[in-house]
């Protein structure tokens, strides 16, 4: 079996799961790339929980986990099934982790795989963000994933390097800031450089960091896609850009 790669997907706004933009279309673009996953677990910014939790659920449901938004959102179901003995065999791999049945699939999943995936044919499950774990202890959890990749297991971590809502420009699509952009080059540098230290602590990169991580759910997941990484795999960058000034729209992709 092909060892399988990892991929940190940025997703945005919800709204990506209905558009069709140079975004989506590489998102497109990377399920067709990739070899064919007998499951996928999903590091989302979405799920937030005491502790490690690991889904088992065998039917997990859409989550819409947003308001405000049209009702064709409100409609997208992704019902990919939960391969239950990859939940085990996961859960077994996390030090102090549990099962549970008390999640389903967030928009941080599903607005990503509709584009990668859209046949929902593939088994599915989440890993959720430990908010008490320091960010030395969520690269090590991604460390703990690695041997998922030798049994077929595709590890997507779903977030933004750069997350800030309050400094959206909503008339600005395609925007970018100087502060966003200097944040997202200097993420992308620590990791060809695999500088571990400086992605677990960005305070390093000054204001930057700060305006661009104001809290840092959707940054974590690109810690555990770091570490289920390792030196013998080539990085590359399936997507690169901006939206409304401050979602930073980079893809990141680490293949042996």
């Amino acid at each position: 079996m092909k060892r399988m790669p990892v991929i940190f997907a940025a997703h945005g706004s919800p709204m990506n799961a209905l558009a069709k933009t140079p975004f989506t279309d590489a998102l497109t673009a990377l399920g067709e790339r990739v070899p064919h996953p007998q499951a996928i677990l999903v590091v989302s910014a979405h799920w937030e929980t005491e502790g490690t939790k690991v889904l088992y659920n065998a039917t997990p449901q859409t989550i819409h986990d947003f308001y405000g938004f049209p009702k064709a959102l409100f409609d997208v179901q992704y019902p990919a099934r939960g391969p239950l003995s990859l939940a085990q065999t996961t859960q077994k791999l996390i030090p102090g982790s549990e099962l549970t049945e008390k999640w389903g699939l967030d928009h941080g999943t599903w607005s990503v795989l509709v584009h990668m995936f859209p046949k929902a044919d593939i088994p599915v499950f989440q890993l959720s963000l430990d908010v008490h774990a320091p960010p030395e202890k969520h690269i090590e959890m991604g460390k703990h994933l690695r041997s998922l990749r030798e049994q077929g297991v595709l590890i997507l971590a779903s977030g933004n390097i750069v997350h800030n809502l309050r400094e959206i420009k909503w008339r600005e699509p395609d925007s970018s800031t100087p502060w966003a952009v200097e944040f997202d080059a200097a993420i992308k540098q620590a990791l060809e450089q695999r500088d571990e230290k400086s992605l677990a602590h960005i305070e390093k990169f000054g204001s930057a960091a700060e305006i661009s991580v104001p809290t840092p759910e959707h940054y974590w997941p690109l810690l555990y896609a770091f570490g289920a990484s390792d030196e013998k795999d080539r990085i590359s960058y399936p997507y690169e850009g901006f939206e409304m000034g401050s979602l930073s729209m980079r893809t990141v992709m680490w293949d042996s």
